[in-house]
């Protein structure tokens, strides 16, 4: 395979996989990590290696190492592997997939993003979904029957228990206190305002078809999927939060052996269900406009990115990034026609949040 974004939390799940059933891994593309990036080195012996950052290339134990996007692109095109795991964060994703598929490889998304802003572009028979909602619902459709709705599920973030008039104050280092487990810092704020749920009801859109998506918060990350059925049943996809499943049966196409313990449900004794609101994430309410016009999602991408950039560095608070991606909504009103609209559009709405006062 070819890893991009080796040393996140999925890159590592699907090592851990490549280890367990000896798969080939040719290619290593990371981030900043580079001690663990150096360990996945000695225990794997990639071909080639890309980083971040050019000043990095130094301090990586491998002979054929490179930096920057270009690199990862051309490793993409000079590898013999058919197969790339896609794990980057954001944006940073998306020319990546396209290459990856103009090179006729199968791709493995975790990236979201590269269907959020691309979707219509990018010919999602070769691409096999690795987040635990969209692994769920194909999991759950593999006997097709008339479906009425799809659902995914939150876990609400880290102000879903906050006193909704306190959210307004939160800090940075609150809203990376994520109830369940511990993300990167992008994901852990998209989950904090819902924009992580919104982006992947939109990948569900690409992948599965014009529909109706929806998402409930279920608070202990147990149950991932649902859908519900034209006869009134519906059926639900429960696991134990681990990503080594889906990167299972996407690596392999299938799993006959246990990937993860079960889930106890006597242990578990019950599940909490909640309404997502826009009361409390404010930027559900553009989530049905969006779905239905699902090419304006670069939009809400560059403005939620640029957002947190700011956030980030203590310019906006943290309400005001939800604030400035409906603004960006409502104000960027054209769908790209092409890739050349995107890259160009991603470029604009950067620069416009940036610039409000």
């Amino acid at each position: 395979m070819i890893l991009l974004g080796s040393t996140g939390s999925i890159g590592v799940n699907a090592l851990a996989i490549a280890e367990r059933f000896h798969l080939n891994v040719d290619t290593l593309v990371a981030g900043r990590n580079i001690t663990l990036l150096n360990q996945q080195i000695q225990q794997f012996s990639p071909k080639r290696v890309v980083v971040l950052n050019p000043e990095d290339i130094v301090h990586v134990n491998h002979p054929n190492v490179h930096a920057g996007e270009e690199a990862i692109l051309e490793a993409i095109e000079v590898s013999t592997s058919d197969f790339v795991v896609n794990a980057l964060v954001g944006f940073a994703g998306f020319r990546p997939t396209l290459k990856a598929l103009d090179c006729g490889k199968r791709i493995a998304l975790a990236n979201k993003e590269s269907l959020v802003v691309g979707g219509a572009f990018v010919d999602t028979s070769r691409i096999i979904p690795i987040d635990s909602e969209h692994f769920g619902l194909w999991y759950l459709n593999q006997t097709p029957r008339p479906i009425s709705r799809m659902l995914i599920t939150a876990s609400g973030g880290a102000f879903r228990d906050w006193p909704i008039e306190k959210i307004q104050e939160a800090t940075l280092k609150d809203a990376l206190k994520h109830p369940n487990w511990s993300m990167g810092q992008k994901i852990t704020i998209d989950s904090a305002s819902m924009m992580n749920k919104i982006f992947e009801l939109l990948e569900a859109r690409w992948l599965f078809g014009a529909g109706e998506y929806d998402a409930i918060i279920e608070t202990k990350s147990i149950i991932h999927a649902l859908i519900d059925y034209q006869d009134g049943s519906t059926t639900a996809h429960l696991a134990n939060a681990n990503m080594q499943l889906p990167i299972a049966y996407a690596l392999m196409g299938k799993s006959d052996e246990k990937i993860l313990p079960s889930v106890n449900l006597l242990e578990i004794g019950s599940l909490e269900f909640r309404e997502i609101t826009s009361a409390r994430y404010p930027v559900w309410e553009i989530r049905k406009e969006l779905l239905l016009n699902p090419a304006r999602g670069v939009v809400v991408n560059a403005a939620n990115e640029a957002a947190i950039e700011l956030f980030v560095e203590g310019k906006i608070t943290f309400l005001d990034i939800s604030a400035r991606v409906i603004h960006a909504f409502e104000h960027f009103e054209q769908e790209p026609k092409c890739i050349e609209d995107i890259l160009y559009l991603n470029n604009e709405v950067r620069q416009y949040i940036r610039g409000l006062s």
